[in-house]
């Protein structure tokens, strides 16, 4: 069973080593047409994306604690505001209804920017 397993791995490694071996010659002619099309702006100088809700609902609690009392419910569509961070906590506001309270970090957070440079 362990010898099938490394020669499965060896395999898969080999497959993918090949087009990485062979994309450099292959693509040799393009690199200084590339390299002076660089954009002049970073996107590590862009600003942070926004925070979203990444589940159907998120409740709103009193304290930044499972355990506290729960003011409301944000859902996905709802435009929020976030005004602090404590730990995995976030002190929001609800534009729609004007409740403030304590959600998780776990559930709203801002996406990655991806940098392709």
């Amino acid at each position: 069973m362990r010898s099938t397993r490394i020669a499965i791995s060896a395999a898969m490694l080999g497959a993918l080593a090949l087009p990485a071996l062979s994309a450099p010659a292959a693509s040799a002619a393009t690199v200084p047409a590339a390299a002076s099309a660089t954009p002049a702006v970073s996107c590590h100088n862009l600003p942070p994306l926004p925070y979203e809700v990444h589940a159907k609902a998120v409740t709103i609690r009193s304290k930044a604690s499972s355990k506290s009392t729960a003011l409301g419910v944000l859902y996905k569509s709802l435009k929020f505001t976030v005004h602090k961070k404590s730990g995995n906590w976030l002190y929001i506001t609800d534009k729609t209804t004007g409740v403030k309270g304590w959600v998780s970090g776990t559930y709203v957070y801002r996406d990655v920017r991806m940098c392709l440079s």
